[in-house]
């Protein structure tokens, strides 16, 4: 893959930002950003929302005739794509608003039951509304920041772009990208093999089980990532939010309508066939942490949390095809207060029903046979559809960068279809292998949150802020230093420290409870064939 190449250095050798006209005509007057998100006015067309923190990339130039004033704007990106077979900018903000559902209304919202019996449910629930307000911020700015660039396409453009346009800035942000996108397609082999040997028992005609049970789910993905714009895939999407919907609505209920969760036994303490010392009798909820709850346990139960709600990583590629990129908070704020409302009741209300020592990760587990069964299969067409969507967005960024500016991007070629089916192929190969290595779900979702959502959900968006606001200076555009100041300045320092944490302790966290799960047997090994069932 070629790697993007910086512009030619301008004004003596030093890279300048530029402001187009319409911000231009705004420059001089005091604390005036008209569409920033920090004044909440509603956008037109015809209102700017502020100055560029630097040149167009030559990588994103559709032609070497392009000025930075034809390219950066929505309306010469869609014009640029009229008459073609296949066109992308072609989203409105309730499609847009299906992909963001389907992506966030997932699978792993399975993880707060036992996030909230690791944490407590007052802790849990505090930290699940900070995390959700802290990446409905950044998504803000992201979004801000998308206005100003409008020819990004995914987030290794803006990678670049916030690190001074240097050539290593976009190669470290894809190699993140990639293995973030792929890490998730692996998740969703582990809980696709996870589904099929729950539904199948141990019928004994199965041979090497799960491994062929993930070969036959990496497979099916893999065909249904083959539609190559997110205008089809939204129609799925809003499909599979759907079914997740009703899969975890329907969780909840059972768990309070069974007699007794899965696993109980009425005795207070006993010894398992296996001969581990168990407590039992009745579910017990807390309000906080339990005593025996190490430091590792909590961040890693936080870290579940942080996954399911920071996703920010696909939103410059979202916003890239929208019809109308200023209509995105819409979409934003929609999912975000609904999803909130859904982890919150489904994680408080399993638990609840489950309690600390029958609770399993996803809580699917922690139902009787038939509950669990009927539940869990309203989940298939989010276990196949969010690792399609995943799929599809790495596959979009290669294939883009492969076919640049060619007819195989924009047409029906056998070139072209051949490319894309044989880069998806790929990365579903490289899923199933992580999810062989890495064969269970929560600690699988840790080490995904601290490794990837450090950058893509904390530090990359507070640099972003400070990058804009500096831009907004050189332009003349000046800020009142007030406690609001002061208090934005002050969050989105924190926002990169807690970035910084996700990464160095988060890490640590998520690689010790590896290879804690492994010395103690309580998960299979690489490769193997045994079921992993709930």
């Amino acid at each position: 893959m070629p790697a993007p190449t910086p512009d030619p250095p301008r004004d003596n050798g030093r890279e300048k930002s530029r402001i187009d006209d319409a911000t231009a005509s705004t420059a001089c007057k005091e604390d005036v950003r008209p569409s920033s998100l920090w004044s909440w006015t509603k956008l037109d067309d015809t209102t700017a929302v502020g100055p560029r923190i630097g040149p167009v990339l030559q990588s994103v130039a559709t032609a070497s005739s392009d000025s930075d004033d034809s390219i950066a704007s929505p309306e010469r990106q869609r014009e640029l794509e009229k008459g073609n077979a296949i066109q992308y900018r072609t989203c409105s903000w309730q499609k847009t608003a299906a992909l963001l559902f389907s992506e966030y209304i997932c699978l792993a919202i399975m993880s707060f039951p036992w996030s909230y019996s690791v944490l407590g449910l007052v802790p849990g629930l505090i930290l699940t509304l900070v995390v959700c307000l802290v990446v409905l911020y950044t998504s803000l700015v992201l979004w801000e920041f998308c206005l100003r660039h409008p020819e990004v396409r995914d987030v290794c453009d803006i990678g670049q772009m916030l690190f001074w346009n240097k050539n290593w800035a976009w190669w470290a942000t894809a190699v993140m990208f990639l293995l973030n996108n792929t890490f998730i397609q692996g998740l969703h082999v582990v809980v696709g093999a996870e589904y099929l040997n729950t539904m199948t028992g141990t019928h004994p005609g199965i041979a090497c089980r799960t491994v062929s049970f993930g070969i036959i789910i990496a497979l099916v993905c893999w065909l249904c990532s083959l539609p190559r714009t997110f205008n089809t895939l939204s129609k799925l999407g809003v499909f599979s939010a759907l079914f997740t919907f009703i899969s975890v609505v329907l969780a909840a209920a059972f768990s309070g309508a069974q007699k007794h969760p899965a696993g109980y036994d009425p005795r207070p303490s006993f010894t398992s066939d296996s001969g581990v010392a168990s407590v039992g009798g009745n579910p017990i909820v807390t309000a906080l942490p339990v005593k025996s709850a190490s430091y590792i346990a909590c961040f890693n139960a936080f870290l579940n949390i942080s996954y399911t709600f920071i996703g920010q990583i696909t939103l410059p590629s979202f916003i890239a095809e929208m019809r109308e990129p200023k209509d995105f908070p819409k979409a934003l704020w929609a999912c975000a207060i609904a999803e909130f409302i859904l982890f919150s009741v489904v994680g408080g209300v399993i638990y609840g029903y489950t309690g600390n020592q029958y609770m399993t990760a996803p809580a699917f587990g922690s139902l009787q046979e038939t509950y669990k069964k009927i539940s869990f299969s309203f989940m298939i067409p989010t276990i196949i559809f969010l690792g399609v969507l995943y799929a599809s967005v790495s596959t979009r960024f290669i294939f883009f960068r492969i076919f640049k500016n060619s007819q195989h991007m924009t047409e029906h070629t056998l070139t072209g279809w051949s490319t894309w089916a044989g880069i998806l192929l790929t990365t579903w190969i490289c899923a199933w292998i992580i999810a062989e290595v890495i064969p269970f779900f929560s600690s699988l979702l840790s080490l995904m949150s601290s490794l990837f959502d450090s950058f893509f959900g904390f530090i990359f968006w507070g640099v972003a802020y400070f990058r804009m606001r500096k831009a907004d200076a050189r332009a003349g555009i000046t800020r009142k230093r007030g406690i609001g100041t002061i208090l934005l300045d002050g969050t989105n320092i924190i926002i990169i420290l807690v970035g910084f944490l996700f990464l160095s302790f988060g890490s640590y966290a998520s690689v010790l409870g590896i290879l804690e799960a492994y010395d103690t047997g309580s998960v299979r090994s690489v490769f193997s064939c045994a079921s992993n069932g709930l």
